[in-house]
Formats: structure tokens, sequence, C-alpha cells
């Protein structure tokens, strides 16, 4: 025997060895156990309480290490076993120790479930039953009912045996709870507790309904009164399981507080009948519970928090507008908000969360202000959730959040400043930032809930709506959204099939997000119509000036965004599966981009068009729309299309008379009938040829097709576009139906546009068109500006023959105008001091207007136009005539070849007009209305003639005879001209240019006739005196209109005509009727003392006009030029004044003073004029007076010049004038002068020089040589290659292939160039 085993020394001998045996592992060994001994040992009361455990603890440890081995010993008797039970229960009342009661407790739970029979389970219940009817001191009956819990624990099956057998011992649980013993009432909660968590809750289920009741008034009863944590734990254990029954639940929230909270409520619970009666009369707002659970939640014990918040959730989950209102009423809202504010164990956020969200169904949640208290301590709880790990804690805040933003009611404000609102706002960034995308789906969700117009502060917060947005946006690259290439590789249904698949989610988050950005705009919208919210009056100024927190700048994010992240995001999700709930919202905002940023919506519009969002949107219908399914996303396409169609409308360039009706008409077009437009863009062509339905689906389909293509997407290719515009318009007029005339102008748009690749129209076809066109009373509401109208109307003669005209001066209508500067500016021509040396005899490329170069393209295609373009110079009003100039005169300097010569007709068309103004000025009975149209395009006509005059090659053989046209033009021109009116200047101007150039232009051997009928024009030699006469501060400047030409170019032309007179009539001897008086004192002055406030071209006119009257020895008959004492001194007259007459030597000298200043200015005109003028001043020195001449080029003035103009940069030493001034002064230069020169040459190089300084340098060279200048062997050497250089230089080397200018247009005025050649 040793020391572990289990025998009663003193009687173990008496005993029957069958009743003991050693027990133990399979192995051998293990300890002698004797039942016989055992009992005996719990039996006797003389036994310490120590051995008794002794002996329990080694039975307990046979059960453990022996299954079956004690069971089998029992089963020799089974009335041993229930002895052996029987003293087992009185030891758990008789004994004190905890520990052996534990013990105890541990060997009768064995030694049940190794007996595993019903008997000894019932025999048990018996015997407890007994024990509590026959005691009237409950207070040791603790650890039986410990007991009892454990055995349900262990053994599920009693607690159906006990409430279908059993119930007094029920009703005895019931009654032992008034006992004031808080480890007997914990004892029997913890019966309670395994009781009807036993078995699945089937034991609860079959609990009768007057003991639930009763257990429920009890459980409110004893949790109200406890105070130890053993007790209000299992008490909140019953609770937890009591509350997952409806019915108990409803007694719970039926018990009367008055019935928990006074001391008769032991009699009171003896009457059930009494009880129902009142549980319905009494009403729920007196329900204890609320308070009981609201106490706990008050408990620093976090577990305690956790399962009341877990048991309020529970209560509301069952009917949340039943149980709300007591749970509201003691402010059970505000702990638990206070809870979310303290807790951060996602146990308790999650519990917390729950009952929050069941207590928001109830109204008075948000009456009584609790989401106003408590919003603050959820986005703080919100901000930690986000940083557990558990993720559905953070998704519970968020939808909690969620419902408090959408059921909050407007009367009651959730912000009332704005920290609040950037809060949450803050909190749903961090939100939407998570890495999981159902939380971020969650907060995208609350975000959409926050940005609607009730929950905004005032003012509102633009800038926390922008940064929420950016965050949403921002996570659009991170989803894993497939692509159309990787969609059809995979299985599109397995993928569907896994409700958790990284792309559901990813639709899930996008169609959130959505949702999220369209009540963004709406925002936007709504407070951009209320001035309290667009406009903030209270915030400070420095504030004011932000702005990036106003509604502009949330405006300008919303369509940025929209523009390069959402669209972008959502075409790539749906080009593999469109998804209609995503498309509905998808289309809602881009509709409402066109209301939020107006000014920037026709770049949007047409971005949009040019991208193929028409394409998209028609696709899209079709898809998914037709049939009459999903006709909410049918209605917001069809919105999206008519906002787009009428902005990009809107913008076009429809007539100005017609523009609103027309837009009025193709939206409500649009609106009506664009829902059943439903078919995919392939099936377009069948649509307009043979559809049966309603012909404004086909006007839908017409204007889209054009909208499209103005924005360059064409949405089919363009010769079924072609074959559809035309079939339909045959169809119409077959059926003699009336086209509105939005869609007339679409049509005719659609074939223009797509004519180029589409074959010509004959017969039927074209006669349709005709008739369509015809059909329109106002041929200008169908025009539209751009080239592709032009050719197809003068493609075909029918057409061009009817609208041409029309076309023509639609087109010129829409040109814009430009002023004379940047007329100028166009035609190339160089402002003052902008010409270079060395460039006049390069050709100027100008870059005119396209719209003038289109026309002058579609006149090389069709001549005819050229004659119409003409005609509307000759008939219509001079804005519109002005600009058909602007055409002609583009279409003449452009002009290569052609088949005809187009300067002749136009000449012949010219006279015409001519004659017919003439015989209508003589004839002033033809009617005041026809003479005024004659002189009103007289300007143009005149224009017109000297751009011809211009622009027609110097090889003509049109000059070899002015017996022709060319002579009875200058006749005209020149008879029309001395009859008009000085103050006529935009006549004059033209007049006095066209005459000018045609005395420079024609040959030699025709001038003589020319300038004899010049001559004799009285009127004309009239008219060039006033004007020469007149200046600005002159009694006659009074004639002219403040609104003509200036009269400094006029002037200057006319200057430039009494130069070639005067040359002429010298070579020619031509007779002269009335001569013209000249100032030449005035004109002296104005060249010495007021050049700096005289034109350049004046002054080249004077200078042209004086070096005429130099070479003419200062004698002609054309001009009587006077002078006065300034110039020639008083009388008498000293021999050189008289020989110098009228100049005389001081004159002599001031002219030559003045040209010496001109000649260091830039303009290239102005330094030839002055060259050339001092070159014939000299002349005529030498010739009347040789020693004023002498004294003129020995002036300190002349070797200083020289001394500047030799110091001047190296190219323009070089310069023809620069080297014609030179030799000019070749005998005042010295060998360093002229070594200057010729180390200049050598480094530029002859080959670089252009015809006309390469003979001044040549010129230069000679005169040198001639004179000996050079006095060293090696100059002469250097001087000597060079002239052998320009010797063998040809001519192609010298100068440009391309043909030099002979006509340069300054303004208004023509310059012939070659009367300012130097050689």
């Amino acid at each position: 025997m040793t020391s572990e085993d289990i025998v009663f020394d003193k009687h173990h001998f008496r005993h029957d060895p069958k009743w003991s045996g050693r027990l133990g592992p399979a192995e051998g060994g293990g300890l002698l156990l004797c039942v016989a001994c055992v009992i005996e040992i719990i039996e006797c009361k003389d036994t310490a309480v120590v051995k008794k455990s002794f002996a329990l603890s080694g039975v307990s440890r046979v059960l453990k290490s022996s299954p079956g081995a004690l069971t089998e010993i029992l089963q020799q008797d089974y009335r041993v076993c229930l002895h052996l039970i029987a003293l087992l229960l009185e030891m758990l009342q008789s004994v004190d120790d905890p520990g052996a009661v534990e013990k105890v407790d541990q060997v009768l739970v064995q030694l049940l479930l190794e007996v595993q029979s019903e008997p000894s389970f019932r025999f048990v219940l018996d015997e407890i039953q007994k024990q509590v009817n026959n005691q009237f001191n409950l207070k040791h009956f603790a650890s039986t009912f410990t007991f009892l819990g454990n055995l349900l624990k262990a053994a599920p099956n009693v607690a159906h045996c006990i409430v279908t057998r059993y119930v007094p011992i029920l009703e005895q649980l019931c009654s032992s709870l008034t006992y004031p013993d808080e480890d007997l009432k914990a004892s029997i909660m913890y019966v309670w507790c395994q009781l009807l968590s036993s078995a699945g809750g089937s034991a609860a289920q079959s609990l009768p309904i007057a003991i639930r009741d009763r257990l429920c008034i009890l459980l409110l009863q004893t949790l109200a009164k406890a105070t130890s944590p053993h007790l209000i734990g299992n008490c909140l254990g019953l609770l937890w399981q009591l509350v997952q029954m409806s019915e108990a639940v409803s007694a719970l929230m039926k018990c009367p507080g008055s019935l928990i909270l006074n001391d008769e409520s032991q009699e009171f619970l003896t009457n059930s009948q009494s009880l129902e009666q009142n549980q319905e009369q009494q009403l729920p707002d007196h329900c204890p519970l609320p308070l009981i659970l609201k106490k706990l939640l008050l408990s620093s014990d976090e577990l305690l928090q956790v399962t009341s918040s877990r048991c309020i959730g529970s209560i509301l989950v069952h009917s949340p507008s039943q149980y709300s209102a007591p749970f509201i009423t003691a402010d059970i809202p505000g702990f638990l908000f206070d809870r979310l504010a303290a807790g951060s164990s996602d146990v308790l956020l999650w519990s917390v969360y729950r009952c929050l969200m069941l207590m928001t169904e109830d109204a008075h949640f948000f009456t009584q202000c609790h989401s106003v208290y408590g919003i603050e301590s959820l986005v703080r709880s919100l901000k930690e959730s986000l940083r557990l790990t558990n993720r559905e804690v953070s998704k519970q805040g968020l939808l909690l959040l969620t419902v408090i933003l959408e059921r909050q009611p407007p009367s009651v404000r959730l912000f009332p400043s704005g920290p609040g609102f950037v809060a949450v706002s803050e909190a749903l960034t961090a939100g939407v930032s998570s890495s999981c995308l159902l939380v971020a789906a969650q907060a995208a969700s609350a975000a959409g809930a926050l940005f609607s117009l009730q929950p905004q502060s005032i003012p509102v917060q633009y800038k926390a709506v922008e940064e929420v947005i950016e965050a949403i946006s921002a996570r659009f690259s991170e989803l894993p959204l497939l692509s159309a290439s990787v969609y059809h590789r995979t299985s599109g249904r397995r993928r569907r099939s896994e409700p958790n698949s990284q792309s559901l989610k990813a639709e899930g988050f996008l169609l959130q997000a959505l949702v999220c950005f369209e009540a963004a705009c709406r925002l936007a919208k709504v407070c951009a119509s209320e001035p309290v919210l667009r406009e903030n009056t209270f915030t400070t100024p420095h504030k004011q000036s932000k702005p990036d927190d106003s509604l502009e700048s949330l405006c300008q994010c919303l369509l940025r965004l929209c523009d390069s992240v959402w669209i972008p995001t959502v075409i790539r999700m749906c080009e593999c599966s469109p998804n209609a709930r995503i498309l509905q919202y998808f289309y809602s905002i881009l509709t409402f981009q066109f209301t939020l940023f107006p000014a920037l919506m026709p770049a949007f519009a047409n971005k949009l068009a040019s991208t193929g969002f028409f394409r998209l949107a028609v696709e899209h219908k079709a898809l998914l729309c037709a049939g009459n399914r999903n006709t909410e996303l049918n209605a917001l396409c069809c919105g999206f299309l008519l906002k787009l169609s009428v902005c990009i409308l809107s913008h076009s360039d429809l007539p100005s008379d017609s523009h609103q009706y027309d837009v009025e008409e193709v939206e409500n077009l649009l609106r009506y009938n664009l829902p059943s437009l439903c078919s995919h863009l392939s099936d377009w062509p069948s649509l307009l040829c043979d559809y049966q339905g309603s012909k404004a689906t086909q006007f839908c389909a017409v204007i889209i097709l054009d909208l499209s293509l103005q924005q360059g997407y064409r949405l089919l290719p363009d010769q079924m576009t072609f074959s559809s515009a035309v079939w339909m318009l045959h169809t119409m007029q077959e059926d003699k139906s009336t086209l509105p005339r939005s869609v007339l102008r679409s049509a005719l748009y659609l074939l223009a546009m797509t004519q180029d690749k589409s074959p010509s129209l004959d017969g039927a076809p074209l006669n349709c068109i005709n008739k369509a066109l015809n059909s329109c009373h106002n041929f200008s509401s169908l025009y539209f500006h751009h080239p592709a109208l032009l050719h197809f109307i003068f493609r075909y003669p029918e057409l061009a023959e009817k609208f041409g005209g029309l076309v023509l001066e639609l087109w010129l209508t829409k040109t814009p105008q430009t002023t004379n500067a940047e007329k100028a500016q166009e035609e190339g021509v160089p402002k003052k001091d902008e010409l270079k040396e060395g460039e006049l005899s390069e050709r100027l490329h100008s870059q005119h207007d396209a719209y003038h170069m289109e026309l002058v393209t579609l006149t090389e295609t069709y001549p005819s136009v050229v004659l119409q373009l003409l005609d509307i110079v000759c008939t219509k009003e001079t804005p519109l005539a002005d600009r058909a100039l602007g055409v002609l005169e583009v279409l003449l300097k452009s002009q290569r070849s052609f088949e005809t010569d187009l300067c002749a007709n136009l000449r012949v068309v010219l006279l015409r007009a001519l004659q017919r103004v003439g015989v209508e000025n003589m004839n002033p009975q033809h009617g005041q209305g026809r003479v005024s149209q004659a002189l009103n395009s007289l300007p143009l006509v005149l224009k017109l003639l000297c751009v011809t005059q211009a622009s027609d090659p110097l090889s003509s053989s049109s000059y070899n005879n002015m017996e022709g046209v060319h002579f009875k033009l200058l006749y005209h021109v020149s008879n029309i001209a001395g009859k008009l009116k000085p103050a006529n200047t935009e006549s004059l101007l033209p007049a006095f240019n066209y005459l000018y150039c045609c005395l420079s232009q024609s040959p030699a051997h025709s001038t003589d006739r020319a300038v004899s009928m010049l001559l004799s024009s009285s009127g004309l030699m009239g008219q060039l005196q006033t004007i020469i006469s007149c200046r600005p501060s002159s009694s006659c400047a009074s004639s002219f209109s403040p609104s003509a030409a200036p009269p400094s170019a006029l002037s200057c032309c006319c200057h430039l005509l009494l130069s070639s007179l005067i040359i002429l009539q010298r070579v020619h001897s031509a007779q002269v009727h009335k001569s013209v008086s000249l100032s030449l004192d005035a004109a002296v002055h104005h060249l010495l003392v007021q050049k700096r406030r005289t034109d350049d071209l004046l002054l080249v006119s004077y200078l042209k006009v004086l070096q005429a009257l130099l070479d003419a020895d200062m004698t002609s008959e054309v001009v009587h030029v006077s002078t006065s004492p300034d110039l020639v001194g008083h009388r008498p007259r000293g021999v050189e004044d008289g020989a110098l007459y009228p100049l005389g030597s001081r004159g002599a000298r001031y002219l030559s003073i003045a040209l010496s200043g001109l000649i260091l200015q830039k303009h290239e005109l102005l330094l030839r004029s002055a060259v050339l003028c001092l070159s014939s001043l000299l002349g005529f020195l030498w010739r009347m007076s040789p020693t004023t001449a002498s004294c003129v080029l020995a002036q300190p003035w002349s070797r200083f010049l020289l001394h500047c103009l030799l110091n001047s940069s190296g190219r323009s030493l070089l310069h023809p004038a620069i080297l014609r001034f030179i030799t000019l002064r070749a005998a005042l230069l010295e060998e360093s002068d002229l070594l200057q020169v010729i180390e200049t040459a050598e480094k530029t190089g002859v080959a670089k020089l252009n015809q006309e300084a390469a003979e001044a340098l040549r010129l230069l060279l000679t005169q040198v040589q001639s004179r000996a200048l050079l006095t060293t062997a090696e100059l002469r050497q250097r001087a000597g290659n060079l002239m052998e250089a320009l010797r063998s230089q040809t001519p192609a080397e010298s100068f440009s292939q391309t043909p030099p200018i002979n006509i340069l247009r300054i303004g208004d005025v023509f310059i012939c160039l070659s009367d300012f050649k130097l050689t």
C-alpha cells in the first residue's frame, strides 16, 4: 500500500475486495481505490476535511486517467453509486472549505458524466429539489447551485429535463433570488445562464412563460441592487441570453420601475396575475432596464461596458422603433457617445456603433440633439478605429456617421460652426485613404451624405469638401479595374461569382465615389444659387482673400478632377463591362459640370465632343436602355447629350438673327425625342434611310452627327454620312415633309464636310438638295462659316447660280476687319527704321488673312468667283465691298498663272465701272440714290485698280498699246480725280496712286501721250495745286474730313505724281496748260526744321520733287517755283544767287545740311531719296556755280558725316546709298577711309553683295583709280583685285533668283521702286 492509495485502514479489512481495485494506466501501477473506504471517509463526521479532500482528489485522478474503471466497480450495485452521489450532494452544503467544495463539485460532475445515465441525473435533480424544499436557510445552497450550473454546462441535455420535468426547481430558483445573499444570487444566475444557453437555446424556448416573465423581473431587481462584480457579471450573462428572445425582451421592457425599486416587490412577485395586468398598464417610458444598463455603462470595467452595449443592441434589434424610446429617454445615446470618446477597444466600439445605429431609427434621437452632442465623440472614435486592424469596426462607425448625416432633420443643425464640419471631413479623408476598399467605400458613402445641403455649416467649408474629393480621386490610381483585354481573357462569370473579389470591391468603391462626387456637384450648384451660401459675409477680410476656400475654387476643382481623373477611370472600367448604376451617376456628374463653371464650359464641351463622348453616350443608350430598360440611365444620358449639344450650339457660328431661335428649336427637339434614339451607331445609316418611326428621331441623329463633326469627331465614315444625309433629304422631298431649319442646316453641314471623300452629285439627289435649300426663305439662317460650304456650293453650277453670291456675301460679312496699321503689318510692310539694307530687291512675303486665302484658293478652283467678288465691290455697301476688295488684293498679289489674264479681265470690268461712275456723276437726273451708290463704290474700284496695276507683270503686252484699256483707264481716272472734292480723300488717294504707278510703269515710248493727256487736264492740275498747297495749319485744311485718309498720305501721292510729271514733261517736251505753284522755301524748311514732325514718306515725296527740279535746273513748265529772301537773299542779288535762282547759295547750303541729316536716318527710302537728291543738288551746283559746289563739299559737316558713315557697322558701310554718297565725296576721301572701305568689302565678300551694291562699289573704285587716290602699291593691288572680282561676277551671283518687287505698298501709298534706284 502506498501513501497515495485511497483506503480507510481502520475499516478496509472488512470490505469486500470487489469494491476495490488498483486503478491506473494500462502499463501498470496506479493507486489502490476502495469505493467502500471512500464512502466511509465521506460519511464519517470525525474525518478531517483534508482527508476527505485527499480522497476526492484521488477519485478525480482515477476518473481522468482511467475512464470507465470506476464505473465498472460501481455498476456492481447501482445503489452504491446513488449513495455516493447523495453523500457528495450533502457534502456540498456541509463543508465550508471552498477548496473542498470545489473538489466535491468537480468529482460529482465527473462521476455523472462517467456514468452517463438518465436515472443518475434525475436522482441528482430529485435530491436538489428535496434539499431546497426542506431547508429554510438557503445560505449554504450557493455551492449546490454552482454545481447545478456546472452540470448543465457539462451535460446540456439536463437542461431540457429540468425545463420539462422539474419546474419546481425553476420556481425555487426564482424564489431563491429574493434571498439577500449575493453569492447565492450569483450561483443562481449562473444556473439560469447555463440553463438558457444549453442545447442551442431550445431549453429557453421551452421555458414556461410565467417563470420566464418572473425571471425577467427578478433579474432586473437583482441587477439593479447588485454590488459584487461576480453577481453583476452573471446577471449580464443571463440578460444576454434573455435578450436573444423577443418574448423575453418584451417582458423586460414592460417591467414596471416601481416593482423593481420598491421594497414590497416580494409580495407583488407572488401574484402572477397582478404582474401581467401591471405589465399591460405600464408605459415603456418607465422601464428600469435602460437606467440599469446606463449605470453599468458608467462603470470603469470595459467588459461590463461591452456587455451592456451588446445587450442594448440585442434588445433594439428586435424592434428599434418600439424599444428605442426608453433608452433615448434615459439618455443612453449620450452615455454611449461618451464611451466612444473614452474607449479604444474594437469590441466596445463595434457594440456602441451598433447600438447607436439602431437608435437612429427613432426621430427622438435627433430631436433631442443626441446626434449633435455625440458627433464630436463619434468623429474622434472614427479616427481611432481607422488605426485598428479590425476593419469591421471602421465600417460600422462610418455607417453610423452616414445614417446620422442622412437622417439629421433640417430643423436641428448638426454643425453650427465650421470646425465641426472640418473635423468630419478630415475623418472621412482618412477613411477614403484606408487600404481596405470596403472601408473606403463606406467613407465615400458617408462623404456623399456629408455633402448634402442640410449638414453644411455657415459658412460652407468649400476647402474641406475639396480635400475629401481630392482624397477620393487619389485612390483611383490604385483601383484594380480590369482592362478590356484582361477582362476578355478571364471569365467574367467566375469573377462575379466571388463577392469579395478585388474587382468587385473596386466597382463598389467607384460607385460610392460617384455618388459622393455627384453630391458635391449638387451642393456646388445649390450654393451658387444661394447668395448666403455662395459668399460668407462673416468671414474676416484676410480669409476672404484666400481663393482656395471659395465656391469658385471648388467648382474648378470638380471640373479639373472630373476631366483628368474621373472620366478616364469610369471609361476604363466601363469599356469592358458597362455598369448601369455607375454610368447613371457618371452622366449625372457630367451634366452637373455644365452649370458649375459656365465660363469654361465651351472648352469642356468641345473636349468632350472631340474625344468621342457623343459616341460613348449613344452606345451606352443602345446597349443598356433599348427596350425600355434602365429608364433612369436613359434619362440621364439624354440630359447629358442635351446639355452638351446646347452648349456647343450656343457657342457655334450660328447666324445672329436666328441664333436664339435655332438653339431653342434644337433643345426642344432633343429634349422630347432623344429618349427614343436607342440604336447603335452601326444602325444609324438604316435609321436615316429606312426608319419607319418618328421623323424627329432621325432629326436627332442628324443633329448629333453634325455637332460631333463640328468638333472633329466622325461618328460615321464620311461616305456613309454623305449618302445618308442625301437619302434623308430625298426621302423628305418624296414625303413632302418640311425639315426644321436647324435640321436642314445640320444636313447641309454634313454634306459640305464629307463631300471630299464622296462622289459628285447629279440628277435627282442634286435636285432634292436644291429644293431643300430653296424651301428655306432665309438662306443666311442655314449659313455656317466654313470653307467647305463655299466649295460645296460652287462645286455644283446649279447651286452656285442661286446661292453663290449669298454665300460669298455671308463669308465676307463674317470676315474680321483690320485697321490700316494691321493691314500694313499683315502685308509685311516694315515699320519705320525696320527696312534692312539690300533687301529691296528681294520679294516680300506677306501674311495674309486666312479668310482671304480661303477665297483665293476657291477662285483658283472656280474662276467665276472672281467676277462675283468684283460685282460685290462695285454694287454692295462699303464695308462688304471693302472686304471683297481685300480678297481681290490678296488674289492679285498671289497669282502665278491663270487660264486667262486675270488682270486684263479685271481691267475691262473696272473700266466699265468707272465709265458708269462718270456717266451717273454727269447725269444727276438718274437719281440721287444711284449717284450716291456709285460714289460709295468709287474708292473700292480705284483701290482695286491700284492693286491690279501693281500686280500686273512688267512684261505684260498691255503696256505696249496705250490706245487700249490702259489709256482709257488713265483718262477716266484723271477725269474723275479732277472732278472730285478735295475732301474726298478715300477716292483721291487711290486715284493719284494709280496715275503715279501708270506713269512709272509705262514704257518710255508710251509715256508721251500719257503725260500730255494728264497735263492737259486742268481739273487734275487744279486738284494737285489744292492738295500740295494745303498745310495742316492752313485754311484749306478745314476742307478735309477728320474721318478721311491722313492728309500726309494724299500729299505724298501728289508730290510723287508731280515729280513724275516734271521728269516726263522735260523728256517729251509736253505742252502744259496749267502749272502748279510750289513754295521752295517751305519744302526746304520741312526738310531742315520740321523733319521730326513730318511723315517719312512725305519727306521722301518732297525729295523726289526737289530732285526732279534740280535735274531740270530748277526750271519746269509744270511747276512754278516760288522762293523767299531766306534762300536767295535780298535784292540786289549776288552773282551766285542769281545763277542758282530760285534756290540761291544760302538755300543750297540749307538743302545740303538737311540732306546730310536725312542720310543718317535708318529709313531705307528716305536714305535713298536723300542720296539721290544730294547727287542732283551737286550736279545742279557744278553746272550753275562750281564755286558754290566746292564750298558745299568743303563744309565741316561734310567731313563729319563722312566720318560717321565710315565708322558704322561693316554691312551698313556697303549699303548702295552709302557707297554712292562716298563716291560723291570722293574728293574729300583720305587713304585711311579708302582702306576701311576696301577691308570691309574684302571681309564681307563680293559674292554676298547684291547687284546694286556691287555696282555702287565698282563706281567708287573706278573713281578712286581714275583720281589716283591710292598712293601705295598694296592698296592699288587690293583695289584691283576687288575690281577684277566685280567684273567676273555674273548677274546670277549678285542678286537673288526671285524677281524684284516693282511696286511697294506702304500703308495706303504705292511706291515705284524704279524711282529710287541708285545706279
